[in-house]
């Protein structure tokens, strides 16, 4: 029996319309659409769930500090200390995750250091104005110019010591280790080189064959004692035998 013409159209718009089951599936293998967890696209998951882990840790530094601060300034600790983990929770998940909406935005691959600057000060002042609003809404704008700096120096200051350690010889490298704070005579513990280790090794097995050395002298001079005194008691059993003869 020969297919009818609507049955072979259903057939290729099965197999060209993506959005219907079964489509783009042969069996030659075909490719599925990505999936999404949590009805989320992964570069958007990307964004959100470090910033949520910088937010938790930041509300755990929150809630720590300002449980000592409850302590001092507030007839309710506890609450004090929440609130704080809230509002540096807010502010650090919110910041990080404006910095990276924005330089996906920007074509984060792409991106030079002073867009860089500008992406932390966006951040900086989305993520104070919601900590802000938090503390009330007069608090807003004072609060998004103030992280805005914030980010923007902060941002800056990385961006400057990057270049410089990217562009900091090897020597300047070891010179700063030799001047480290290990180093210091203050210090019980000291940085040493390849070159240093490998010195102290060396003179630490020349110490152990010295005292090897030391011990053989030992016990030579024990081994001839004790022949000279074998020698002895050999001469006096001789002379004592020759006495009794005569």
């Amino acid at each position: 029996m020969q297919p009818t013409p609507c049955t072979v159209q259903k057939i290729k718009d099965g197999m060209t319309d993506p959005g219907k089951p079964g489509a783009g599936s042969s069996s030659s293998g075909g490719t599925e659409p990505p999936r999404r967890s949590y009805g989320l696209p992964p570069e958007i998951l990307n964004i959100i769930w470090p910033a949520v882990q910088i937010g938790g840790l930041s509300g755990m530094t929150g809630i720590i500090v300002g449980g000592f601060a409850g302590v001092a300034r507030s007839s309710a600790p506890a609450l004090f200390a929440l609130a704080s983990g809230i509002q540096w929770f807010t502010l650090a998940s919110t910041f990080s995750a404006s910095r990276g909406f924005v330089l996906q935005a920007w074509g984060e691959d792409r991106v030079t250091p002073r867009e860089k600057i500008s992406a932390s000060a966006i951040a900086g002042a989305i993520g104070g104005s919601v900590g802000g609003l938090l503390r009330g809404r007069k608090n807003i704008l004072p609060g998004a110019i103030m992280f805005a700096l914030f980010g923007a120096a902060g941002q800056a200051i990385y961006n400057r010591s990057a270049a410089q350690n990217s562009t900091l010889p090897q020597t300047a490298t070891d010179k700063s280790e030799k001047f480290s704070w290990m180093n210091s005579k203050w210090s019980p513990m000291k940085v040493l080189s390849d070159a240093e280790y490998e010195a102290l090794l060396q003179e630490r097995l020349l110490r152990v064959n010295a005292e090897i050395a030391v011990v053989d002298e030992n016990i030579e001079a024990l081994r001839a004692q004790e022949r000279a005194i074998a020698a002895k008691k050999v001469a006096s059993e001789s002379k004592d035998l020759s006495t009794t003869r005569s």
